[in-house]
């Protein structure tokens, strides 16, 4: 549409109301007690600016400035502007540990300790024994010792963090020899060459790809070497021609050398799992009983706590890795340690593990309840998106996730969506997929084998009645 005249124009902009009048009106009075006069001030100018930039163009209305009007669009503008850009999601795409979505669930009890953490002084770095000040690794030490049969401990933000400051306090400017098949890169572009790097660290590189032995270790040890560093294969499996050398055979040779052993687990386990049916993982415990000076490895993994990145191991080398400058930028606050205790204290129970320990109650979760679950959703999840496709309760697979035993799979059960007409529906199945995640509460599967799956191992009984009541709502 052509601009409109200039009397038009004067016409129009006389009717836009005053901001004081539309802000000082009832229909507005629980706009400004729920988001306060600034933010209702800014959305309202913004809509009047742009209803004037519209009326230029000839294509307002005179309606939209009558003031109930006006509180409706500017409440609709409030809204999204307050909402919270971190949301809560249905989890139904098979990985139990999803990076992208948050990786371990904490249990009540780390809950409850953020909780009162966050709203409550606390002993952060206050030792309550000498009224001093304290150090916060202070509060888990004893206990991650306990738990890891390590001499001292300390922790920072997450497991890069944990390599890059391991390497910068003691291999700066000195080589550190890792086997060539262990030079991973794991999520963001993370690559142990790279966090060498950054540490000041010289990378000496032995073996092949598939194959490395102890020899290749013992020649490359030079005066210049300052570690031997292994590297636990977290997202990936060489399988075939392989050789790999053991903690158990490479640390006699470092120690007759003066020499460290660093071993990074990535999303280390504290305790057994094939006790309750899953795959075999090296626990800490383990690793340093086996000869490792140092072990670095994940709190938000396998351990099923908060992010973090823990090293275990020497008192000498931790003291040493908690004096060097990088500690201070990388270190943890009250929050983390908060929640990491609470988890930690579930350790000293075991046997109640799969009980206490969400991370540990999904993995071990049965089939057999999950496809029970797979059979209540199905009804509503069927009657919520049309006749247009065919949901059916199939078994399927779940994996751990994070680059926790990568080629390990755990039975499951779930929800899988084709077209009904029973032909390729790429098209149909990316809108239908965007539908469940643009949900209130979205719902996050995964498109595989021409069909949208919804694997509910995830899918516990709180959040099967929430999305359960979220689907007879809606209408795809």
């Amino acid at each position: 549409m052509s601009d409109v005249t200039g009397a038009e124009l004067r016409a129009l902009m006389a009717r836009v109301p005053s901001v004081e009048k539309v802000i000082a009106s009832a229909e507005f009075a629980a706009l400004v007690t729920e988001f306060g006069r600034t933010q209702v001030l800014s959305a309202l100018r913004h809509a009047l600016d742009s209803w004037r930039a519209t009326a230029q163009l000839g294509n307002a209305s005179v309606s939209a400035l009558d003031i109930a009007q006006l509180q409706v669009c500017v409440g609709a503008t409030l809204r999204t502007r307050n909402e919270s850009r971190l949301r809560s999601v249905f989890n139904l795409t098979g990985t139990v540990l999803h990076t992208n979505l948050g990786r371990a669930l904490l249990p009540d009890e780390a809950v409850q300790a953020v909780v009162k953490a966050l709203t409550q002084p606390a002993n952060l770095e206050f030792d309550l024994a000498t009224g001093k000040r304290g150090d916060r690794d202070d509060l888990i030490d004893a206990l991650i010792c306990e738990l890891t049969g390590a001499e001292a401990a300390t922790v920072v933000n997450n497991n890069a963090a944990a390599v890059l400051l391991t390497l910068s306090a003691l291999a700066s400017k000195k080589e550190v020899i890792v086997s060539r098949g262990e030079l991973v890169e794991i999520g963001g572009a993370f690559r142990i060459p790279d966090i060498m790097s950054r540490a000041g660290a010289r990378l000496r590189e032995v073996g092949t790809t598939n194959r490395t032995h102890l020899k290749d270790y013992d020649e490359a040890i030079g005066p210049g070497t300052a570690l031997l560093m292994k590297v636990h294969a977290s997202n990936y499996a060489i399988n075939g021609f392989t050789k790999a050398v053991s903690v158990g055979e490479i640390a006699p040779l470092a120690h007759a050398r003066g020499l460290a052993v660093a071993v990074d687990l990535g999303s280390g386990t504290l305790v057994d799992l094939t006790q309750w049916g899953l795959p075999r993982e090296t626990t800490v415990r383990e690793t340093i009983e086996a000869g490792a000076d140092l072990v670095t490895f994940s709190g938000d993994k396998l351990l099923g706590g908060p992010q973090a990145g823990l090293i275990v191991g020497r008192r000498d080398l931790i003291a040493k890795i908690k004096k060097h400058p990088l500690k201070r930028a990388l270190r943890v606050g009250k929050l983390t340690l908060a929640a990491l205790e609470p988890v930690l204290q579930l350790y000293r129970a075991p046997e109640r593990l799969t009980e206490r320990l969400t991370t540990l109650r999904l993995l071990t979760r049965p089939a057999g309840e999950i496809r029970l679950a797979a059979e209540r959703v199905q009804p509503a999840l069927q009657c919520a998106i049309g006749d247009r496709y065919a949901v059916m309760a199939e078994p399927m697979f779940s994996q751990i996730g994070s680059g926790a035993l990568p080629v390990d799979v755990l039975a499951s059960y779930g929800l899988v969506i084709r077209t009904a007409d029973g032909k390729r529906g790429g098209r149909q199945l990316l809108a239908l997929e965007k539908v469940l995640r643009e949900m209130a509460r979205p719902v996050i599967g995964r498109i595989a084998d021409d069909a949208l799956r919804l694997d509910l191992r995830c899918l516990e009984a709180a959040d099967e009645a929430q999305l359960i009541e979220q689907l007879k709502g809606t209408h795809a």
